[in-house]
């Protein structure tokens, strides 16, 4: 799967859980989830098992605990899918 369709499908993954709507429509691999989005730590969670589903693999929770930023989870995907 390429980056960019990765990197696509996660910001739709992410929009019904982000609290900043203006961080959400400059999204880019640097936003952060929690700072820029502002994301709790709860939907976090939420966002990694909506990862999970979607691209059908398992997140270990060290896997998920190094997802800070949108590239981080696209790099986390983009792993456990070649």
């Amino acid at each position: 799967m390429e980056n960019q369709e990765v990197f696509d499908k996660v910001v739709e993954i992410l929009k019904p859980f982000a609290k900043n709507e203006e961080a959400l429509s400059s999204i880019s691999h640097e936003t952060s989830l929690q700072k820029d989005l502002e994301v709790n730590s709860a939907r976090l969670v939420d966002i990694v098992l909506e990862i999970e589903d979607n691209f059908d693999i398992e997140v270990s929770d060290d896997d998920a605990d190094q997802v800070g930023t949108v590239g981080d989870a696209v790099k986390l995907i983009v792993a456990a899918t070649s």
